[in-house]
């Protein structure tokens, strides 16, 4: 199969599938997280909890990189982050990607200006955003759901939507106010 029906086979699997309803609501702390990563490209290895010290962290969870809607999502992101930035927050991306798929969509989708990270099956199954198509939970691709993370490892916004359109404003606004708090 060439990988442009590949592909085309994968953004129609994700427009008949459903996110599943994201465990970590509101107010819950977010589980250990250390995975790697890539930013513009170069591989790192990253640590949720390290970050945290730093102050809020936006975890948006994307199904797969390189289809039409998590492009756009990367994109969007990319065009906010010094927005984010200002507010004091870093963005980062996870998915169920090869680390190798991911250096290549921080470089091009993302345009080097925020980092995407691997996100395991067991990462997937504690942040409980498996994606679930036709009534079956997949723990190798992840819903689209945006965390914004307090620096105490607090959730303080939950944006679980496989429209990508949405997340950006929803977490930037969210970062924000809590900037404001």
């Amino acid at each position: 199969m060439t990988k442009r029906l590949l592909l085309a086979a994968t953004a129609a699997a994700l427009l008949a599938a459903t996110p599943a309803h994201a465990a970590l609501q509101e107010g819950a702390h977010v589980p250990s997280l250390i995975t790697q990563g890539a930013l513009a490209g170069k591989s790192f290895n990253f640590n949720l909890q390290q970050e945290l010290r730093k102050g809020p962290v936006v975890l948006y969870f994307f199904p797969k990189a390189f289809t039409p809607g998590c492009n756009l999502e990367a994109q969007a992101f990319a065009e906010a982050i010094d927005e984010f930035n200002a507010a004091g927050a870093q963005v980062v991306g996870m998915s169920g990607d090869t680390l190798e798929d991911l250096a290549k969509f921080s470089e091009k989708e993302c345009g080097g200006k925020f980092p995407v990270a691997r996100a395991t099956p067991s990462t997937i199954q504690a942040f409980d955003v498996a994606l679930t198509m036709n009534g079956e939970r997949n723990d190798n691709l992840t819903g689209r759901t945006s965390y914004v993370i307090a620096p105490d490892g607090k959730v303080v916004f939950v944006h679980s939507d496989l429209n990508w359109a949405d997340h950006v404003s929803k977490t930037l606004a969210a970062v924000k106010a809590l900037k404001n708090s």
